[in-house]
């Protein structure tokens, strides 16, 4: 898989597959808003287009970066979405990176968005697909954020990468005490995932926004946003963004 990492600014042809990343925190969000039961997300273009679609669908809920806003109902931190019901809801999100970067790629015909939290349910999907190239839209900081990039070379090294996941169910034990996919082959893998994941996530850790959001620069953000945002495969789903209706639609993907 040959694989490029581009800032939002340097996308100027459609790629055939990209993968938006936005550790801290549009996609880590967008995890914890379907763990929390949302059905969709709808990534939009401004703070108005977010304000003037709940204003046309009063049960949508809208969620944008910063301190609390008339009109939104939601602050993009993990911290502080984790406690809320969204059952069946439709999440409207506007971020200052993330957003942007999933929309400037919405004609290719696949579109993952990502973060730590889904990091190998993203791997597989690439895996999976068996594609030639994919195109890492690495958004923070004109692509200078180091916890986008770290987490997209992370991505981009388990794509090629054996699936553990897979050879933990179905390999050959490596001793006759020990049965395929049995606790101990389990441990063994997750082990084996941490300490390949380790570099990756302490660049994330010292990343510019881990400290601004550990250190209260960032408004609108929760004491556990970083932590959150660091924990590797939280979630089993990856996230696809299709447009449906002009509107660029999140929606989550378990890999096969």
């Amino acid at each position: 898989m040959d694989a490029h990492f581009l800032p939002i600014s340097r996308v100027r042809q459609v790629p055939s597959v990209a993968v938006v990343v936005d550790v801290m925190r549009a996609y880590t969000v967008a995890a914890w808003a379907f763990a929390r039961g949302a059905e969709k997300i709808v990534l939009a273009e401004s703070t108005a287009d977010a304000l003037a679609l709940t204003a046309r669908h009063p049960g949508w809920v809208a969620l944008k970066d910063g301190p609390p806003a008339p009109g939104f109902d939601l602050v993009n931190s993990p911290g502080l979405l984790r406690s809320a019901d969204l059952s069946g809801r439709t999440v409207v999100q506007k971020t200052t990176a993330g957003t942007v970067g999933a929309l400037a790629v919405k004609h290719a015909p696949l579109v993952l968005c990502a973060g730590f939290v889904v990091a190998e349910a993203t791997a597989r999907v690439l895996r999976a697909g068996g594609y030639d190239e994919v195109t890492f839209v690495v958004t923070g900081e004109d692509g200078r954020a180091d916890e986008d990039l770290a987490c997209a070379e992370y991505i981009a090294h388990r794509a090629t990468g054996p699936d553990t996941t897979a050879a933990t169910a179905t390999g050959p034990a490596t001793d006759t005490t020990t049965a395929p996919g049995s606790t101990t082959d389990r441990a063994t893998a997750d082990r084996a995932t941490a300490d390949r994941a380790a570099p990756y996530l302490r660049r994330a850790a010292a990343s510019r926004a881990a400290v601004e959001l550990a250190t209260g620069i960032r408004e609108g953000a929760h004491a556990d946003d970083v932590a959150l945002c660091l924990e590797l495969d939280r979630f089993p789903f990856a996230m696809a963004a299709t447009l449906e209706d002009s509107l660029m639609v999140l929606r989550p993907h378990t890999p096969h």
